[in-house]
């Protein structure tokens, strides 16, 4: 039997059946994934193109029907059965449609046709009324036809056709449609299409897992590469992408030329870390497709992901020109320029995203954003407000905008209300109050008790003015360019970074200011630190780098964890990072993953060998099968206590108290029965690990200081390499102790930069790409905060940095160049050098050995 395409409007049965709705689960997905993968409104457009375009699997079969006139009639908004204009337009209609019900029944092309050709007429006629949007009408005529034979397959499953197409946002309508598809199957129980349609229905109620057990009934009856592109649909929204990889192959091995089904095979590689793989399926999916904007879109994201800025911009930039109103390029295209440190072209986008999509929650974030981050506050909190005003609807998740957009008015008030004070003279921590901190850092609703909020604008401090690059005198003009350089010094070329040029210039003036201020420190001069002049202390120093990171990204909470309220730290403060979530992999992290499991397998053989000398033996011997993280769960039999996962501890030892060891972070393995696992390393910052981690750096902060001391007196080398070390290692127990909510991997590389360049050595070498760059490590690749997190000591830490550091003499140019804190002493002059245009530099040969 074979389906007839009746829809006007929307569809009906598909080939063999027509959806009966877009799933609305998707639309929830869509809102979810906006950011990295709008793609998901696809399955929409390819189903509509599949029963009205030249591409659908059963075009060329109904090529005829997608013609003829019946199909073309329009939905009207009037309801059948209560105005006369409503039975008068009925009434002109009715020849029309009993001419094409006629010619259904001749043909039989509609849903379980009977041997009967009254029958057969009537019918049609039903599933014309369906086909014209008179769904009410259609359900009463099936239903006098019930009437007289109670177990008419076409009559029942048309009548729950047509429940469906009258919407599934009331719910009567849906369980009326699932209990007639349900009395279909179980009077024939061998037909897919039916199957196939009660997924259809239940995918948009949430009901998941039966959706995909019909749809799978559906396959073993007639599979077919519809089928597994639906069910691997499914799949990729429930993030079991694995297995949604494995539909979207077999649908692709059934009908390789579907460029839809190869974009979505591209998206679940991309979710697990694999973006050679995700690039090579987007691309594919382009030559099937050359206008598909959607893998444009897919690409460019992949490419920024890889940190590519150039091919993402690309890639962004073609979906464009296929469609310069593509409002979740526009979106994606603007948030990938503000995190490159493009803010001028981000607010483009962003402006342009509001003016096709008003409401639009993630670019008027965005706007707000990007205005502040240039001073630019009176444009930026009037975004911002607008965001607050769109509250979610009784029982609707509140979008990660919403959660966040009250704490950056908040912050962007106090800047502005700072922006011509000293920086000498305030301190953003103590400033700011403890739960508002507290709250803002764990990304928490705002609901703060007896919060004061932060002045509004006051209208004396006027906005940030741009400041042209040739108005500054030369020699900050070099000392700009300078730290441009060093800034780049600083990126990682690991996958998940995208380079990011203001980041980049803080940075590099954060290493100027470090290195200007240890030099002084060492020459026995003070600094002006809170309001108070004395001798720099090593949490000085880190705060010049943090007050530049802050800035140059004012979304980014950073802030001082031993600063936030006494019941906050009681609790413990967890950094947290996720490798592995599920089937979503963390790619940032994934060339540590071989290393951390050595690790993990050094420490069960310790426990067994303490806890478990007997069964020792037969855990090595486990072990050495273990070639992947999630290949660990099974070795947790042989301990009951730790069946469903497990927990492993670094341990830091002490340079002050020898023999000593402290608390570094915690490895967390679990498990469930199909596969997920959870994989992740965090840090608990407790009063008590902060004060044991202080009174370490306390010392070597103060060795640190006599060495630098004797070296500003005596230029031996053997003083130059202590003070090198005692830098080193001051700034691997930083990194282990995590003591900032955000930025500490950055901050701590500026500091140790700075510090090194105030000895009288520069690196010269970037941070490990290839295996080619690093000898002493294995990785691929190099993050310097893993790296000492991972690192036995300090004194091993040391010895990897610098065997890619490839520190050299300093160069004397940096003798003349102009204090950094003199010539940027308040907010407003530090987001103006941040806004200058650094592409001059670019011209400039920067001589720095």
């Amino acid at each position: 039997m074979r389906a007839v395409k009746m829809a006007p409007a929307g569809e009906l049965v598909r080939g063999p059946w027509v959806p009966l709705a877009v799933l609305a689960l998707l639309a929830r997905a869509v809102l979810a994934l906006t950011e990295r993968y709008p793609a998901l409104s696809l399955l929409q457009q390819e189903r509509h193109r599949q029963h009205h375009g030249p591409a659908g699997e059963w075009a060329e079969q109904y090529s005829a029907e997608c013609d003829s006139s019946f199909l073309h009639f329009h939905e009207s908004d009037c309801d059948i059965g209560g105005s006369s204009s409503c039975e008068s337009m009925l009434s002109l209609n009715t020849e029309k449609i009993l001419s094409q019900a006629k010619l259904l029944a001749e043909q039989k092309r509609f849903p379980f046709a009977t041997d009967n050709d009254n029958t057969n007429e009537e019918l049609a006629i039903a599933y014309v009324l369906i086909g014209n949007g008179l769904y009410d009408e259609a359900i009463r005529h099936f239903s006098t036809m019930l009437q007289e034979e109670p177990e008419l397959v076409s009559a029942i499953y048309g009548r729950g056709i047509a429940y469906g197409k009258k919407g599934l946002h009331d719910m009567k309508n849906a369980e009326l449609a699932l209990f007639e598809l349900s009395r279909v199957i179980s009077l024939e129980p061998d037909h897919p299409e039916v199957f196939e349609q009660r997924a259809e229905i239940l995918s948009p109620l949430g009901r998941i897992s039966e959706a995909l057990s019909d749809l799978t009934k559906a396959i073993q009856l007639q599979p077919s590469a519809r089928l597994y592109r639906h069910r691997g649909t499914l799949y990729f929204i429930s993030e079991d992408y694995a297995t949604a990889h494995e539909d979207f192959q077999h649908s692709l091995e059934l009908n390789k030329n579907q460029p839809i089904a190869m974009l979505y095979k591209g998206l679940t590689f991309f979710h697990r870390g694999l973006l050679k793989e995700a690039i090579e399926s987007f691309k594919e999916a382009l030559k099937q497709k050359a206008d598909f904007i959607d893998a444009y879109k897919s690409l460019g994201q992949a490419y920024r992901e890889l940190g590519n800025f150039d091919a993402a911009t690309e890639s962004f930039q073609k979906a464009l020109l296929l469609n310069q109103n593509h409002v979740q390029t526009l979106q994606l295209k603007g948030m990938m320029l503000y995190h490159h440190g493009s803010l001028d072209e981000a607010l483009k986008n962003f402006k342009r995203c509001l003016q096709l999509e008003p409401y639009n929650e993630v670019c008027q974030y965005m706007k707000g954003l990007s205005h502040v981050a240039m001073g630019q506050f009176y444009e930026g909190i009037k975004a911002q407000t607008k965001v607050m005003l769109n509250d979610p609807l009784p029982g609707q998740k509140a979008s990660p905008e919403y959660l966040k957009v009250k704490y950056l008015r908040e912050y962007s008030r106090y800047l502005h209300a700072h922006l011509d004070t000293p920086l000498t003279e305030y301190n953003t921590d103590i400033d700011l109050p403890g739960n508002f901190k507290d709250h803002w850092a764990k990304n928490l609703p705002f609901l703060i008790e007896n919060y004061e909020e932060q002045p509004g604008l006051q209208p004396h401090i006027k906005d940030v003015l741009f400041q042209n690059f040739e108005s500054y005198k030369p020699d900050v003009q070099e000392l700009i360019c300078v730290a441009d350089h060093l800034g780049s010094m600083m990126q990682y070329e690991t996958p998940g970074f995208l380079p990011n040029k203001r980041i980049h210039r803080a940075m590099g003036l954060a290493t100027l200011e470090v290195m200007q201020a240890v030099q002084r420190t060492w020459a026995n001069s003070k600094v002006r630190m809170n309001g108070k002049t004395r001798l720099m202390q090593w949490r000085d120093m880190f705060d010049i780098a943090v007050k530049w990171r802050r800035i140059a990204d004012p979304d980014q909470p950073v802030l001082w964890l031993d600063q936030m309220p006494a019941r906050s730290l009681s609790r413990g403060f967890n950094n947290h990072i996720n490798l592995i979530r599920g089937q979503v992999i963390n790619m940032r992290y994934l060339e540590y993953f071989e290393k951390i499991l050595h690790f993990i397998k050094d420490r069960i053989l310790v426990y067994h060998g303490a806890n478990n000398p007997k069964g020792l033996l037969e855990v090595r011997e486990a072990l050495e099968k273990v070639h992947k993280v999630e290949d660990l769960l099974p070795i947790m039999k042989f301990n009951s206590k730790t069946r469903d996962g497990f927990t492993v501890n670094t341990k830091v030892p002490s340079l002050k108290d020898q023999g000593k060891e402290y608390d570094g972070f915690t490895i967390t393995i679990t498990g469930d029965k199909v596969g997920n696992i959870l994989f992740s390393v965090e840090t608990q910052t407790t009063e008590e690990r902060t004060q044991l981690y202080h009174a370490e750096i306390d010392a070597l902060y103060k060795d640190l200081t006599a060495k630098g001391k004797i070296l500003i007196l005596s230029a031996e080398l053997g003083e130059v390499d202590a003070v090198c070390n005692l830098v080193l290692s001051l700034v691997y127990y930083f990194y282990n102790l995590m003591p900032l909510s955000r930025g500490s991997s950055v901050i701590a590389y500026s500091v140790i930069m700075g510090a090194l360049m105030a000895s009288g050595k520069e690196v010269s070498g970037k941070i490990p790409k290839g295996k080619a760059s690093i000898q002493i490590s294995k990785h691929t690749s190099s993050l310097v905060d893993f790296e000492a997190m991972t690192a036995p000591g300090s004194e091993a830490f040391s010895k990897i940095a610098r065997s890619w550091m490839n520190l050299k003499s300093i160069s004397p140019s940096y003798k003349s160049l102009p204090s950094v804190s003199e010539t940027f002493p308040t907010l407003r002059t530090m987001i103006e050098v941040l806004n200058t245009d650094s592409s001059h530099c670019l011209k400039k040969t920067i001589v720095v050995v």
